[in-house]
């Protein structure tokens, strides 16, 4: 069973950056989406701080983020890769079957990643995702190479927004119509 030490906190600069953009998103009435905190089981504590120093997951978590956009039901998930492979190890079977539920609810999945050694923010639809992981279920590559993606998601960058998917969204809504 995982830990919440032995898997330190990846991922945590990520998270912050699009709590703060779902703050500003907030803010201007552009969307409405929450961070959905994943249960633990404290196992260890400082005495004097009452930290968690070692604690175990009670549960499988889905995604990290739910939510609506100008009335649009979303959830996604954030990812860190630091090379220009990202292995779908990363993204476990659960995740997928539960984007894959949201989906077939009429709700749009998605996962961010940032390749934080180019300091670029990608928008993977789920479409694409499915298309990998089908691949990898296959017998194929278990991973997909930063050169297979669309480039028309990469996310651009935009003044007081840290991780600007809302015009990735809308792509990627544009092109199920």
């Amino acid at each position: 069973m995982a830990t919440w030490n032995s898997r330190g906190l990846r991922g945590s600069t990520l998270e912050d950056m699009i709590n703060k953009t779902n703050e500003k998103y907030r803010e201007n009435g552009l969307a409405l989406i929450q961070k959905i905190p994943t249960p633990i089981t404290p196992i260890k504590m400082e005495p004097e701080t009452r930290h968690i120093t070692l604690a175990y997951f009670e549960q499988k978590s889905t995604v990290d983020y739910i939510g609506a956009v100008q009335g649009i039901p979303v959830c996604f998930d954030a990812k860190e890769c630091n090379t220009d492979t990202f292995p779908l190890a990363n993204i476990h079977e659960h995740q997928v079957e539960f984007m894959r539920c949201f989906e077939k609810q009429d709700g749009v999945a998605f996962i961010l990643i940032s390749y934080t050694h180019r300091n670029e923010y990608y928008y993977l639809t789920f479409k694409k995702l499915t298309e990998f992981w089908d691949r990898a279920a296959e017998g194929g590559r278990k991973s997909f190479r930063y050169e297979e993606l669309e480039p028309a998601f990469f996310l651009p960058e935009v003044p007081g927004i840290l991780v600007p998917y809302l015009n990735a969204l809308q792509l990627d809504l544009n092109s199920r119509a």
